[in-house]
């Protein structure tokens, strides 16, 4: 039976991992770790764990996601982002593990109209963005059994996110501003855990960096008027620019990712934004 190391099992991404997990029990096992369990700033934790668990593969999910705290906390950001996916690379290679990171499209500047490629020139413009660009770079030139996915506008039934925001907002508010002119895929971490799932199903493996999120392109105000449509709010939803709504980092404008090639490559087809959405808000309203 052939192990899979879950990095960053209570995140997110890990959390829908797990949820899936079940289903693919009778071929793997599944190590979830956090970062009190296993940490991955410390190189000889690291080892220590590979050597002992000897995993297949390794999905790192977890990140330092604090977009706007990084412009302060630098030091932090990379050691998570980007030296800790070096060490994650290196006992992957060490190990003869598959690595499988999961990046951002924050690596790329949004000032373009095209949709970028996985060959497109990037140039994050904040630290959060630096940091995981590095990351990509170190564990491609490190393991190269490595599978990089860039992802976007994360959120589930899981942790803290936008669409849980949105949710408990609306409760508490009447009126709300929010940003209408970034433009990105909202992706829900079920799906980008479905995919993982699927390429680690597929034998014949091709590495490299690939973009995943689900489709097409929308802004911040338009996804919360849906999150509001979804959820029966009638909460006043007012369109604000990104002047009107300043933050310590800077954000792509649009950081749409083209989504061909995982389709071309493993088959896998993204859902639409809105199909994805109303699952996660249907779950999250027969939780309250």
């Amino acid at each position: 039976m052939k192990k899979i190391l879950v990095i960053g099992g209570n995140g997110q991404l890990g959390n829908c991992i797990r949820k899936i997990a079940p289903d693919f029990e009778l071929d793997y096992e599944f190590i979830f770790t956090d970062s009190h369990t296993l940490d991955i700033t410390n190189e000889d934790q690291i080892n220590t764990f590979f050597a002992e668990h000897k995993p297949d593969y390794c999905i790192n999910a977890s990140a330092y996601t604090a977009v706007d705290l990084a412009e302060k906390e630098k030091e932090k950001a990379f050691a998570v982002n980007a030296d800790g996916v070096g060490y994650l690379a290196q006992a992957c290679k060490d190990s003869n593990t598959i690595f499988i990171h999961v990046s951002t499209d924050y690596v790329f500047d949004g000032e373009t109209n095209l949709d970028y490629s996985e060959d497109d020139f990037t140039n994050p413009i904040g630290v959060y963005g630096e940091s995981k660009l590095k990351g990509e770079e170190l564990a491609l030139e490190i393991n190269p059994k490595t599978i990089i996915l860039r992802t976007s506008w994360l959120y589930s039934e899981f942790n803290k996110n936008f669409v849980k925001t949105m949710l408990n907002l609306f409760s508490q508010k009447d009126e709300l501003g929010i940003v209408g002119d970034q433009f990105g895929q909202p992706t829900n971490a079920n799906d980008l855990a479905e995919t993982i799932m699927m390429i680690i199903e597929t034998k014949e493996k091709k590495y490299g960096i690939f973009h995943f999120s689900n489709y097409p392109e929308i802004t911040w105000f338009e996804f919360a008027k849906k999150i509001a449509d979804f959820s029966g709010s009638e909460i006043k939803l007012n369109q604000l620019t990104t002047e009107q709504y300043p933050t310590p980092a800077k954000r792509p404008k649009r950081s749409t990712m083209c989504l061909d090639k995982i389709e071309k490559i493993y088959k896998i087809e993204p859902k639409h934004w809105e199909n994805s959405l109303e699952e996660c808000v249907e779950i999250l309203q027969s939780n309250i």
